[in-house]
């Protein structure tokens, strides 16, 4: 089972982030080279990124099974502000070489918003923008994600995918990030994932999708929200997710939990604790475990005293 989740890219850089990732029991990760919220980045340390190669070989954890994300302020799909919409290429441009520093292959993005512009538009933008930022000779494959539909979001469903794919020239550096709560959220049935999987390869190819995020959702079928739950905690449901996790026309591809940290309680945003850990080892046992928070909040709350 290729499970992970979302780990940290501190000043350990990506030592820490397998640091991280094993002391959760995962044997894959995903990580921002800085906050995904601005653009401030830290020169990649090559003697950290060869400690952490060595500790990922001791862990078993493959190069391949590690991602990058792109931060959320780039949006290729919206080019009102041209200064702006250059900026964001540029520094995707970046991310993509800090990528290549560190031996990360695939790199996911949010296709972007068209935020007032007409849906083709925003999707020509898009494909403009990739094939600036994939025109130089590089081995990263850039992922489009699957998003829920919130706002003006682009690439909610396997049409407009498809449509961007199509438009790149280099077809060989551009993939796709399913991600379970973003298809519920823009109206796929999760229970029924083969019928997806049947259709996305009829239009697009399975071969395209090289990294799944494993999430809930808080929202129901079709509601465009975008909120990730706990897994079993959500709408979608664990022996549903877990069908994912085992479907084997995904077996080789990473599964990486985003699901969201919990507090002392549901109320509690001060002290918050990561479920990653818990989360794995259910899966792996492939059973729900209903005490779940309570064991998290237990964990945590003995390990800071």
């Amino acid at each position: 089972m290729k499970i992970g989740c979302h780990v940290s890219f501190g000043k350990e850089q990506l030592l820490g982030s397998v640091k991280e990732a094993v002391s959760y029991g995962a044997n894959a990760f995903m990580f921002y080279t800085g906050a995904p919220q601005n653009t401030m980045r830290s020169a990649i340390d090559d003697f950290k990124t060869i400690e952490a190669y060595n500790m990922m070989k001791e862990n078993g954890i493959r190069l391949i099974d590690v991602v990058c994300h792109a931060p959320y302020i780039v949006n290729l799909a919206n080019n009102k502000d041209l200064e702006k919409y250059r900026f964001g290429i540029d520094f995707l441009i970046q991310e993509i070489e800090r990528c290549s520093l560190l031996g990360v292959k695939y790199l996911v993005l949010h296709p972007g918003s068209a935020v007032g512009l007409d849906r083709m538009d925003a999707l020509k933008n898009i494909i403009y923008a990739l094939n600036i930022v994939l025109e130089r000779d590089e081995n990263i494959v850039v992922l489009l994600e699957t998003m829920a539909g919130k706002g003006t979001e682009l690439g909610t469903n396997i049409e407009e995918i498809k449509t961007i794919i199509d438009g790149v020239n280099k077809k060989e550096l551009i993939g796709v990030c399913l991600d379970t709560c973003h298809l519920n959220d823009s109206g796929v049935d999760i229970s029924k994932f083969d019928d997806y999987l049947d259709e996305f390869d009829e239009k697009i190819g399975l071969d395209r999708i090289k990294v799944l995020h494993l999430n809930d959702s808080k929202n129901g079928l079709g509601s465009r929200k975008d909120r990730h739950e706990l897994i079993g905690y959500g709408t979608i449901g664990f022996n549903n997710l877990l069908n994912v996790v085992l479907n084997e026309r995904l077996s080789d591809v990473p599964k990486i939990l985003e699901t969201p940290y919990i507090g002392n309680n549901d109320e509690d945003k001060e002290r918050l604790y990561p479920p990653y850990k818990f989360e794995i080892s259910m899966l792996k046992s492939r059973v729900f475990d209903e005490n779940l928070k309570e064991k998290i909040r237990d964990f945590y709350e003995k390990k800071d005293k």
